[in-house]
């Protein structure tokens, strides 16, 4: 569970004008200036080894005080970017991510600001072809469809990992199944979904069910860790225990073929698929109520489209969603679709983050959910487009949903 903009706006008021002490990060950094206007070049990469190995240790690249930042990189190079969630990975050219040699040195270095709640995902650019982890930098998060590969971890003073997400000794732990291949008429080929079943499940009992799409990389540890937040959070008595089915959108014969932007993108053949040919089946196998009050449906980016259309398409089989960072604007017509006054009311849980995420769509929606009564609940975290992101709020989602009354 995050602290969120929205819900402390009076508290970040006073955090910003608060008075932040940058002696510590001018001082630190003044010997680079004193390297570039060395006179004399004699003894000065010891004192640069010196200095850089005084880094090192302290675990201080990049250098964070307080709002500021100090990227640093060292090695021989023509040029060195940093490229990540700030500059919307290069898409956006008005963030400065080009770094500065230090003269005489093979040191470069990028200084910028973030609020002290960010966490971001970077990579460095040499020579604008060879992208790298920042070698001096021990966080990581992973990031991409279908697994993906890690991306460097900037972790701002105030930004901690959520404890919801880290598996714990001791605890009761739900039953997971993976992989359970299904040949589907309606799609006209074959998908795999994995299920999670909480422990302890009486004979006879019916239970809530999350619909989880893009449920393989919700469930990899490296990127959503859901199953352990699962059973951290029915350990803790947060929520209720429920079945998750988790739909993997990778072709099972090859996994490289991620058929996602097809079926996630408010497709009608997808739609009646979920609603007439897969529910039924898992109504018939696991121990789940076959009422839309019981059912919810969670996704994240076109996931989150997704989720948004078919529960307000078909709120005779859904009555909560879960949408984080919602890929609105490929398909805008969703504004439309949810806003029908009449319709049954739907129960959103919606996240997004501020830094090139999609909080702007995102706000769009929320207006609209206002406008018709709807019951929601929206949530902003200093991100972006990131599991790491997705991850530290999907305790709050459940919780928004399947609390223990």
């Amino acid at each position: 569970m995050r602290n969120f903009l929205l819900l402390l706006c009076m508290c970040c008021t006073c955090i910003h004008v608060m008075a932040q002490d940058y002696g510590p990060f001018q001082e630190t950094l003044k010997p680079l200036r004193d390297f570039a206007a060395a006179p004399d070049t004699a003894g000065l990469l010891t004192r640069v080894d010196q200095w850089w190995k005084s880094r090192q240790e302290k675990q201080q690249i990049p250098f964070i005080v307080e709002d500021s930042v100090a990227f640093l990189y060292r090695g021989n190079a023509k040029s060195v970017e940093w490229m990540g969630d700030f500059n919307a990975w290069g898409y956006s050219k008005e963030f400065p991510n080009k770094g500065t040699r230090i003269k005489n040195t093979d040191l470069w270095i990028l200084k910028c600001s973030f609020t002290r709640e960010a966490r971001l995902d970077y990579k460095i650019l040499i020579d604008g072809t060879h992208w790298v982890l920042d070698p001096e930098n021990g966080f990581q998060q992973w990031s991409g469809v279908g697994g993906g590969s890690p991306n460097s971890e900037l972790r701002m003073p105030l930004w901690k990992p959520d404890p919801i997400t880290l598996e714990r000794p001791g605890i009761s732990r739900g039953t997971v199944r993976k992989d359970v291949l299904f040949n589907s008429k309606t799609l006209g080929y074959q998908i795999t979904y994995s299920t999670y079943l909480p422990h302890g499940v009486a004979s006879g009992s019916k239970l809530p069910v999350l619909y989880v799409t893009d449920g393989y990389e919700y469930m990899l540890p490296e990127l959503g860790n859901i199953v352990v937040i699962l059973d951290n959070l029915i350990a803790d008595k947060k929520i209720q225990p429920i079945v998750a089915v988790f739909i993997d959108h990778r072709e099972p014969i090859n996994r490289s073929n991620n058929r996602r932007m097809t079926e996630l993108n408010m497709s009608e053949k997808y739609l009646t698929f979920i609603a007439d040919e897969f529910i039924p089946t898992i109504e018939r196998s696991l121990p789940v109520h076959h009422d839309a009050a019981h059912r919810a449906i969670l996704g994240t980016s076109m996931g989150g489209l997704t989720s948004a259309y078919i529960a307000f398409t078909r709120p005779d089989i859904f009555t909560m969603a879960g949408i984080q960072s919602p890929a609105f604007w490929s398909r805008p017509q969703i504004y439309s679709v949810c806003d029908n006054p009449n319709s049954p009311k739907i129960k959103v849980s919606m996240t997004s983050g501020l830094i090139h995420d999609t909080s702007e769509g995102s706000r769009k929606m929320k207006e609209i959910l206002q406008n018709n009564a709807c019951v929601y609940t929206y949530r902003e975290t200093p991100e972006g487009h990131s599991w790491g992101n997705w991850r530290n709020l999907i305790d709050d989602i459940l919780i928004d949903f399947f609390a223990v009354q």
